[in-house]
């Protein structure tokens, strides 16, 4: 027994849970672990975030708690035992939007539009005090990846002059198209980390993961995040629809609006590259590189984009385009 599994099972011991069957839940792209677990007639969910990995529970319990004190369906939290990373949490099932769809592709519009109203709901709901701000400075520095794994590895060499002009470049785009942080963002809104519960109301419908991220940012982003997927194709029909049924929503100004939307889009997605360039090539996880493509074809698809004009001519100049050669160079 390592001594993980040990401060874990002493953990268990001082909760309800203490004779629960174990079983252990696929991982994500993070350091944290999960598992089920089981006693008759119910079940929970542990999260394991070991702080020596870098992890700390408390953001997580900071948005689960604001989230569930707004109405919407967050985990609840059971237990806990925040020093040693430790939460038991509710288990809301295992209905994500990703697979609810592929067995029924018919019903995407009703998740998402449920997803977009949840949304809306939520910007309208104060955010929590000290949220960081995730404005411009904030968003070109989390793109380093995109040379400091994903260029670096594809086309060793000097990077500096290229990244201060693609910085620079960023920066600029962020400060004339996309506003001051003013809402809740959760960045990692997506189908794999949103549940179906149908036989609840409301927003409630929308189960809530992996927000602990969380940070106040353009209405946009999360959106953004939803509806140019990295994981799943949504039709660019679908795209347009969720993007008007949350402008009809809000009455925001539809041309700034989508100005924000795409250029947040690029910043997120590129950022999406070097992050799974250092998943494949530095944490063994080599089907990230899988996802590139889909991810390549939304920045593709925004940098058609007329006011994006300049922007386009520096990416083309500093960051290499995931061609099947380059691919294959990420993949050990």
């Amino acid at each position: 027994m390592t001594d993980r599994s040990a401060l874990k099972r002493a953990f268990l011991n001082t909760t309800d849970w203490a004779t629960a069957q174990i079983e252990a839940m696929t991982g994500d792209a993070s350091n944290r672990r999960y598992d089920r677990l089981y006693l008759p007639g119910k079940t929970a969910i542990l999260m394991d975030a070991a702080p020596e990995r870098g992890e700390d529970v408390r953001p997580f319990i900071r948005i689960a708690e604001h989230l569930l004190n707004h109405g919407f369906s967050a985990p609840k939290i059971l237990a806990r035992q925040v020093e040693q990373g430790f939460l038991v949490l509710e288990d809301l099932g295992n209905d994500r939007f990703k697979e609810v769809i592929e067995a029924t592709p018919a019903c995407e519009g009703e998740l998402y539009r449920a997803a977009v109203d949840a949304l809306v709901t939520l910007h309208n709901c104060p955010l929590p005090d000290d949220l960081p701000d995730y404005g411009p400075d904030t968003m070109v520095k989390v793109c380093d990846p995109v040379f400091s794994e994903y260029r670096q590895t594809v086309a060793p060499g000097p990077v500096d002059q290229a990244q201060n002009l693609f910085d620079r470049a960023l920066t600029d785009l962020l400060q004339r198209y996309v506003g001051p942080p003013s809402v809740l963002a959760q960045r990692d809104y997506h189908a794999e980390n949103l549940l179906w519960l149908p036989d609840r109301n409301g927003v409630a419908r929308v189960g809530m993961l992996d927000f602990q991220d969380a940070v106040a940012g353009h209405p946009a982003y999360d959106l953004v995040s939803m509806l140019q997927d990295a994981r799943r194709d949504v039709a660019p029909d679908t795209e347009a629809t969720m993007i008007a049924h949350y402008l009809n929503a809000t009455g925001l100004d539809a041309q700034a609006f989508h100005a924000a939307y795409w250029a947040l889009g690029l910043q997120r997605n590129l950022r999406i590259v070097g992050v799974f360039a250092r998943l494949a090539t530095k944490l063994g996880k080599p089907h990230y590189v899988d996802f590139i493509p889909r991810v390549w074809a939304y920045i593709e698809r925004g940098l058609t984009r007329p006011e994006f004009t300049e922007f386009r001519a520096v990416l083309r100049e500093t960051v290499p385009t995931p061609t099947e050669d380059v691919l294959r160079k990420l993949k050990p």
